[in-house]
């Protein structure tokens, strides 16, 4: 049994909504786990169940980045506001308003890159990274979309290439074709999950991050993000690191494979039958996994 609460903090005038996962019978030594979401903006419904780990003994904390779910929205603010520095304040912020001396992070997709941002600014207290169904630099992350796009029916790649050309990327026909997309690489469920339907509804309400920062969709990436690469930077990360990923990401090994090569010893895990949403698609596989990383690195 674990106990949860949520609350929200202050962050430069702002809000960050938290919640916290706290098993009843803690595991001596087990560090907590830091979930961050992707998008930017996809708030962390659809990881939540990754708070199962509690089970384990451990407290998992979740939270909402700044603009999305939980926490302050912002949607009047210019879109140089939105960047990598923001959110690792925001974590920053976090950290040390939990009085936490060590902890895990775990990040998934966009969640994974802000992770890196984080580790490679080498923070005391992180003794290990996830990185899970994350690219090391968009350009990677848009060469893997185009290769995938590719393998899609004719008529879904030629209405995609007609209504991005013409700007008309709410046609609902270019969203019904993005779907076949997501289908296929970003969560293969059907029905579609609670968790990850109420993170794509809350984004679609209010999409000032995920369409500043990323774009419409996962594979027509405009946003400001477009440029970013971590690729020479990751060389300063010095905690025990896992790469995740799944058979049918649209994070393909193109993409993460730098990760595996700049940080030293970083560990590989690719999971069979499954996307970009493992932890929801086999969520015990993927919590077997991550406990066992996590549970050799608490020391």
């Amino acid at each position: 049994m674990s106990q949860v609460t949520a609350r929200t903090i202050p962050f430069r005038g702002y809000e960050t909504w938290i919640r916290t996962t706290t098993p009843d019978a803690p595991t001596d030594g087990a560090l907590p786990l830091i979930v961050l979401h992707g998008g930017p903006g996809m708030a962390h419904n659809y990881v939540r169940n990754i708070a199962e780990l509690a089970a384990t003994g451990r407290t998992v904390i979740h939270y909402d980045q700044l603009g999305c779910g939980n926490s302050t929205h912002l949607p009047d603010l210019p879109a140089d506001f939105w960047t990598p520095q923001l959110f690792v304040d925001e974590f920053t912020n976090l950290v040390e308003h939990l009085g936490l001396t060590d902890y895990h992070v775990l990040g998934q997709s966009w969640g994974g890159m802000l992770g890196a941002e984080i580790a490679v600014r080498r923070p005391q207290g992180l003794k290990s990274l996830a990185i899970c169904n994350s690219p090391a630099s968009m350009e990677l992350w848009s060469q893997a979309a185009q290769e995938l796009r590719s393998e899609l029916p004719e008529n879904v790649q030629q209405t995609l290439a007609d209504h991005e050309e013409a700007g008309t990327v709410d046609d609902p026909a270019y969203l019904a074709a993005a779907e076949e997309f997501c289908r296929r690489h970003v969560c293969r469920l059907d029905p579609t999950p609670q968790d990850f339907r109420e993170s794509e509804e809350q984004m679609v309400a209010e999409p000032t991050v995920y369409h500043t920062m990323n774009g419409p969709n996962e594979f027509h990436v405009i946003g400001t993000l477009r440029h970013w690469d971590i690729i020479d930077r990751l060389d300063a990360v010095e905690v025990p690191t896992l790469v995740f990923a799944g058979e049918y990401d649209e994070a393909t090994p193109l993409t993460w494979q730098p990760f595996v090569d700049k940080i030293r010893d970083a560990q590989t895990h690719v999971f069979p039958e499954a996307s970009h949403c493992v932890h929801l698609e086999h969520p015990t596989g993927f919590r077997a996994v991550i406990d066992d990383f996590l549970t050799a690195h608490d020391s």
